[in-house]
């Protein structure tokens, strides 16, 4: 696996170490550096090795990778937006264990779709609320997941041009569990 400095080389990006995340526009100084940086080491409030905690784990790192796509490899748009998909829209109970399942399942669905890609939106116009957001104004565990879940239905939403097909997407995993 690439690291995220490869994969945004072979995307043809710069990356940039000052300022604010060229990407999801988190108020950082340090720029996308800072950004991965802090939502490597963040989220303290949440002990996610609690079964309670696992829907914001996803949350968060599907929230993260949708602001940041460019970060990350081609196929990694799909996952991510048919998993909110799954867990906000049609309230499917995720766990760890079927990750792997959807991964499985995209590989089987891509095999037929070469040219399809899911443009993401605008850099900065992925959701208002960015991981900095969260760890500057979470300070109890109840806040936290309010403001994990507001962020993810905010990313979510700034992908509105692939609901539909993110529908069908969940709808064909759901169909083969």
């Amino acid at each position: 696996m690439q690291d995220f400095i490869d994969q945004a080389k072979k995307n043809g990006i710069t990356l940039s170490h000052s300022g604010k995340c060229q990407l999801c526009g988190a108020d950082t100084t340090r720029g996308i550096y800072e950004c991965v940086s802090l939502y490597s080491i963040g989220f303290e409030l949440l002990d996610f090795s609690k079964t309670e905690n696992y829907i914001s784990r996803f949350l968060c790192v599907d929230s993260h990778a949708l602001q940041h796509p460019e970060i990350h490899g081609r196929w990694n748009n799909h996952f991510h937006l048919t998993r909110l998909h799954l867990i906000l829209k049609l309230d499917y109970k995720w766990d760890y264990n079927k990750s792997p399942l959807l991964s499985k399942y995209l590989n089987v669905y891509k095999n037929d779709k070469n040219n399809e890609f899911l443009i993401p939106p605008k850099s900065t116009e992925r959701g208002s609320i960015t991981t900095i957001d969260i760890l500057n104004n979470a300070k109890t565990e109840s806040e936290c997941k309010d403001l994990i879940y507001k962020w993810a239905l905010i990313v979510y939403n700034s992908w509105t041009n692939y609901h539909n097909l993110v529908d069908i997407i969940a709808k064909g995993f759901i169909d083969k569990q």
